[in-house]
């Protein structure tokens, strides 16, 4: 093990880590972990998820990016070496009085359940030499920090050397919302179940400690609305304002928990938080996050189910017996609705895609479609563990039983898919389901909804087992859903839909009202995340916000004129011609982020459009804000003559384990797409696939001193319209602390050249970076000397000249398909079935020392070329160069 932590401690040592950035000012260890035998080195065991290290760090500066660097080693034993979450780095924020902050949402990193926020440290196949780094904004309430370096996946034990913490500058763009407790406060109402006591769990937040930082006022009413009076348990009766609660905040950070307990009678209860009446005017109090919600302990899944392996019908009789019923399960419980309930879901996948298309039948055989993959045919029996394509996107689809539903519409089939996911019932009982993926929120929620839909049937033994299936997808789902863990996600949207259907699917079961009233407050509290009133998204993929669009349609005409229906209504119709304004002459989506094959954006956006109306014909003739882009930008021509061009760029925040593609972008020109990017899609590629493809190597971004770009945003600081060009810059926070960066883009509004010119500063050391341009599978790419390249696609050429500004140029590569070591892969593009497709990449590099500057002239004559350069010596493009 000695060895393994002086290795780590090599890399580390050259990294200038004192110059400007802090080691931790208290170390600690756990479950096995301990000391390297020298200064800043430790080694992390074995005993997963319990052996730590513990790092703390003070003097944060609140609204700056932070970058934790620091070395690792691995034994060469190692069995995980090609995992993505090998280990893991838990951060927990501290208020200035040492208190922790359960934040719901820190850019850079992760909400988890076992530390408040985390980052995953690949295994040593999928790292290369330089130390590991994390980015973060440091919350506006935080002081200070313990870092958690955790066991994971690991079987051998890892060594760790120089942690430091270096923070930037003040982030100039807005941080994470903040629920403020002054003035009007937070209102939240449930609706109650058979009057079973609510646990509410949250966080109390106050700038300065405060003995009564806040107070939460409980209101219950009855089933017609009428208010029920005071006194309520746990509460005290205060003149003026009814049944109060106290929550101190002592320490600043205060975590508390509230007990429910209904009076007699009462169908909901709201909650109003706010200060007390006679806490100072300019109060900061706020509430950390959403509070955690749920049922007393005897009405949780895990103590329905306990041990045992319960069928769905035995959980319902014991949900009756804890209930104190004593006919056991009331028939109301089972009864269907009238109404169908409303398939969410389904309406945003044939809103994606069209209509469904996932199964057919011949004559006895059912045959599917999934995921992309060749079809397959349903055994007659089932054991629900089958895997023939070795594919998490086949496994997920296969287990959500969404395919049921075409199914289900047949005349010959509203018997057969009845049966059917009552056999899935079977073969799964809780807690050792046939294949543990079918546990996924993206299996368990389309399949609650498929149960939901499924309730009409006239069979009434098969009838009764699906819906007291329907009940535990429903209390899964409810649990999912409270705790908000997936609040800022497209998965916790689906949940929340999923629930919705199963409460109006189970209108006399008596967690329904329960059900829809988490639903809606969910579906409120998630939109107000992804897609703000502005129109604005939190989403980076252009896909996954086609994807949020899709949902939020379905949700509002599920919901009508039921709030939160109009408000996500409204969103849905300013955000989405934003969307259809990026789109190219030829109908696709710039490939930034996740963008799965064999889609039609296009088609898409046109079902999501009102009717009579035609938003790719209307981005011609109205500008799009750029609010309502979010990040992105496109520039179209539609050359009659020369062919149609586009440009494309994203700066959107890069997320924690989403796409490192910050400042990429994608150009075509004379109707041929030459500058691509990698693509994929979650649950598609997995692995070193995966990996590469979030990775900056896949995309067309620049990279100082062999350092991937880590969490941060982009944003354009200048434009120009210079000479028949664009003129656009950027500047840049994905390459951490230790580096100034800005981006120039000069776009010709024929679209028939472009350059793209980087800056990196890094006063008194040396500094090179390497740009890259991923050109499409189809083009053949060759060098004609060191600062020339020539590609070809289709009879037509394209040419490249790297120029230098300041610094000195150190060379042009082409690249093609490189796959030898799964941490420097290169020259991919994803497939779109789960595997890679070779494609040219072409490499520049530029060296200097303190500051270099310099890229690439993209033209596709001659003419062009000679007008980039002429405007890239104009005084006023070298002064947004320089400045």
């Amino acid at each position: 093990m000695d060895q393994i932590v002086e290795r780590a401690a090599t890399p580390a040592a050259s990294d200038g880590a004192d110059a400007d950035g802090f080691r931790p000012a208290a170390v600690r260890y756990a479950g096995g972990a301990g000391t390297g035998g020298g200064e800043g080195l430790h080694r992390i065991g074995v005993n997963h998820r319990f052996s730590r290290v513990g790092l703390g760090f003070s003097y944060l500066r609140p609204g700056a990016w932070a970058c934790l660097h620091f070395a690792l080693a691995f034994d060469e034993g190692e069995e995980a070496a090609s995992a993505v979450d090998c280990a893991a780095a838990g951060f927990d924020f501290l208020a200035a009085d040492g208190s922790s902050l359960d934040l719901d949402h820190v850019p850079g990193l992760a909400r988890s359940l076992l530390d408040p926020q985390v980052a995953w440290i690949p295994g040593p196949a999928l790292l290369g030499p330089e130390p590991f780094r994390i980015a973060f904004r440091v919350p506006d309430q935080a002081q200070g920090l313990v870092v958690t370096l955790r066991s994971w996946r690991n079987t051998r034990e890892i060594g760790v050397a120089d942690p430091v913490l270096r923070l930037g500058e003040p982030d100039p763009e807005a941080g994470p919302r903040r629920r403020s407790l002054a003035g009007e406060g937070l209102t939240l109402r449930y609706a109650l179940a058979e009057e079973i006591a609510l646990v509410l769990r949250g966080q109390i937040y106050a700038a300065r400690a405060d003995e009564h930082a806040a107070r939460v006022r409980l209101l219950y009413r009855d089933r017609a609305g009428a208010e029920i009076a005071p006194p309520y348990a746990d509460a005290v009766s205060v003149p003026g304002l009814g049944a109060v609660i106290n929550l101190s905040a002592q320490p600043q950070a205060r975590r508390f928990t509230l007990t429910l307990r209904p009076p007699p009678g009462a169908a909901s209860v709201e909650l109003a938080f706010g200060v007390w009446e006679d806490a100072p005017a300019a109060s900061e109090v706020e509430l950390i996050g959403l509070p955690e919600l749920a049922l007393e302990d005897d009405f949780r899944l895990e103590s329905l189910c306990d041990d045992d392996l319960l069928d769905a019908p035995t959980f319902l009789a014991r949900l009756a017996g804890r209930l104190g019923l004593p006919g056991g399960v009331p028939a109301s419980w089972l009864a269907a609705s009238e109404a169908p309930a409303p398939a969410i879901l389904a309406q945003a996948r044939a809103l994606r895609a069209g209509p469904d298309r996932s199964l057919r039948v011949e004559g006895a055989r059912v045959i599917l479609s999934l995921a992309g993959l060749p079809d397959w045919t349903l055994p007659e029996a089932p054991d629900w563990r089958e895997d023939p394509y070795r594919s998490v996107a086949w496994r997920l689809a296969y287990q959500s039983l969404a395919w049921l539903l075409p199914l289900a519409a047949r005349a010959d089939g509203a018997i057969r898919a009845p049966g059917i996911a009552a056999a899935w019932s079977r073969a799964n009982p809780w807690g050792q389901p046939a294949d543990g993926l079918s546990l996924h929120p993206a299996a368990l929620a389309p399949r609650g909804e498929v149960l939901a839909s499924l309730l009409t049937g006239e069979d009434a033994p098969v009838r009764a087992e699906l819906a007291a299936e329907a009940a535990r997808h429903g209390f899964a789902l409810a649990e999912i859903v409270s705790q908000n863990t997936l609040a800022r996600a497209l998965h916790g949207l689906q949940a929340a839909a999923a629930l919705l259907a199963l409460a109006r699917a189970l209108p006399g079961f008596a967690f329904s009202e329960h059900w829809e009233s988490l639903a809606r407050d969910s579906l409120t509290h998630g939109f107000d995340a992804l897609l703000p009133e502005d129109g604005r998204f939190a989403e980076a993929s252009p896909v996954r916000r086609l994807d949020l669009l899709s949902h939020g349609r379905a949700i509002a005409a599920a919901l009508g004129e039921a709030e939160p229906g109009p408000a996500i209504r409204r969103r849905v119709e300013a955000a989405l011609p934003g969307l259809a304004g990026l789109l190219d002459p030829g109908g696709r989506l710039p490939p930034f982020g996740d963008a799965p094959a064999g889609l039609d954006p296009a088609a898409w956006i046109a079902r999501l459009g009102a009717r009579g109306r035609d938003l790719v014909a209307e981005r011609e003739a109205t500008p799009i804000p750029e609010s309502r882009t979010a990040g992105m930008l496109a520039l179209r021509d539609h050359g009659l003559e020369r062919g149609w061009g586009h440009f494309a760029l994203t700066h959107a925040a890069q997320s924690p384990h989403g796409h490192r593609d910050c400042t990429s972008f994608t150009f075509a020109t004379g109707a041929r797409r030459w500058i691509v990017e990698g693509g994929g899609a979650e649950g598609v590629e997995v692995g070193p696939a995966r990996h590469y493809l979030l990775s900056s190597r896949a995309h067309n971004v620049a990279i100082p001193d062999g350092r991937e770009t880590v969490a941060g945003s982009g944003r354009i600081t200048a434009r120009l319209a210079r000479d028949g060009a664009r003129v656009l810059k950027l500047v840049t926070g994905v390459h951490g602390p230790g580096y100034a960066h800005a981006r120039l883009f000069l776009v010709l509004d024929d679209l028939s050249g472009m350059a793209v010119i980087d800056r990196f500063e890094r006063p008194g050391r040396a500094v090179s970076f390497e740009g890259r341009l991923h050109l499409s599978p189809d083009a053949l790419v060759a060098l004609a000397n060191p600062r020339r390249a020539l590609a070809q696609q289709d009879g037509r050429r394209l040419e490249f000249l790297a120029v230098a500004l300041k610094g000195q140029p150190a060379g042009m590569e082409a690249g093609f398909g490189r796959n030898d070591r799964p941490h420097a892969m290169e020259g991919f593009c994803a497939a779109g079935s789960g595997g890679l497709r070779p494609a040219p990449v072409l490499r520049y590099t530029f060296t200097g020392r303190g500051r270099v500057c310099g890229g690439v002239v993209i033209a596709a004559e001659a003419e062009a070329e000679q007008r980039l350069v002429r405007l890239l010596a104009e005084s006023e493009v070298r002064r947004l160069v320089e400045e």
